[in-house]
């Protein structure tokens, strides 16, 4: 039988997920193997070196930088408290003594008698990973981190913003195709992830923001609200990172595209769980796709396998979802895989598939134009 390799999106009821979380810098790791976990559980800890701050001490004190060594009260090492006087200069007489302060809590970390300059090291900034999903710890990177494993239902979404959160999973409305409008974003969404259809509209995201909605995964949504809710332009760099209350994960495109039905029908089976998302995206080199995890908590990682699986790409029957013009965003099912080159209306020559859409309408499309829905 033939088949066509093509990067696919992961929908799947059940598979072995494993993440790891692994701190910036060396610390202390609070968890060990076999150690069950829930999404905020800190499972390890460290410090990051506080911000410097410059203080032109000589400038301050009117003297030569080659006599600042000669004023300094404290010296390279010392704790210091903001406010608090670091060098003093005596007078002739006393009212014309003059000194220094510090200008920020922390260390004195050098002193420069080149610049008559000294460098201020604020105090260090904690930092905690948690464990993000449910499950159970399984490796530990000595100082550095952790490996988790949970039994999960996994949906791989297509864009998303915000970071890791979790939240009980609520279906918002009654079908993938209905668009998630403000009034079905409700006050006793707080905390939760929401599931909606075909598009979120830009009030029903302010709306859930404002209300404390943890996350929203939904079929579409608009760039130009996109623009409007962050207040500047993506680009192409990684995702995950904004300043946003509410995580969001696109499962389908850009538009009002309605979310699978695969999909959908997946997260409805899933109401009421406890669902751990991330809108994490990269399309450069590195991909990196945002995600809807939602452990199953009465199957043992045991009981999950390895976790690992045989990649067979796109054969007769698979599912596909159009990721370009003029078909971009359905879905249908690969019909044929013809081995010959297709000359193309560009007059390019390209290997295609030829798909039937779900509404019956078939097409052929560049192998290059579908990402295949993985289940």
């Amino acid at each position: 039988m033939a088949h066509a390799y093509t990067p696919g999106l992961k929908v799947t009821e059940k598979i072995l997920v494993k993440k790891d979380r692994i701190l910036p810098l060396k610390g202390d790791v609070l968890v060990k193997v076999g150690d069950k976990v829930t999404p905020d559980d800190v499972v390890a800890r460290t410090h990051l070196p506080g911000n410097v701050v410059p203080l032109n001490v000589a400038n301050k004190l009117s003297l030569p930088p080659e006599d600042l060594s000669e004023v300094m009260i404290k010296k390279a090492g010392d704790e210091i408290k903001n406010g608090e006087p670091i060098a003093f200069k005596k007078g002739f007489i006393k009212m014309f003594n003059s000194e220094c302060n510090a200008t920020i809590d922390g260390t004195l970390e050098s002193i420069s008698t080149v610049t008559g300059q000294v460098l201020q090291r604020g105090e260090p900034i904690p930092v905690e990973v948690k464990a993000y999903i449910t499950g159970t710890v399984t490796e530990v990177i000595e100082n550095e981190g952790v490996i988790i494993d949970t039994y999960a239902s996994f949906v791989q979404g297509i864009f998303g913003i915000g970071g890791e959160t979790s939240g009980e999973l609520v279906i918002a409305t009654p079908d993938n195709s209905t668009i998630l409008s403000d009034d079905l974003i409700t006050e006793d969404m707080k905390g939760k992830v929401v599931v909606g259809g075909s598009i979120v509209t830009a009030k029903a995201m302010d709306k859930a923001c404002k209300i404390g909605v943890n996350g929203i995964v939904v079929g579409g949504f608009d760039d130009q609200d996109l623009r409007d809710i962050l207040g500047y332009d993506i680009g192409v760099a990684i995702t995950g990172n904004e300043d946003i209350v509410t995580t969001l994960v696109v499962t389908e495109g850009f538009g009002e595209i309605s979310m699978a039905h695969g999909t959908f029908d997946l997260l409805k089976s899933c109401a009421g769980k406890n669902a751990c998302i991330n809108g994490a995206t990269q399309i450069r080199a590195g991909v990196i796709r945002p995600e809807v995890i939602i452990p199953i908590e009465d199957i043992s990682i045991e009981d999950a396998g390895d976790g690992n699986s045989e990649i067979v790409g796109i054969s007769v029957g698979s599912p596909i979802r159009v990721i370009r013009h003029p078909y971009f965003g359905r879905l249908g099912n690969v019909t044929g895989l013809p081995s010959p080159l297709h000359v193309l209306e560009s007059e390019s020559k390209a290997r295609i598939l030829e798909v039937e859409f779900e509404d019956g309408e078939k097409a052929i499309v560049p192998r290059a134009n579908v990402e295949m829905i993985e289940s």
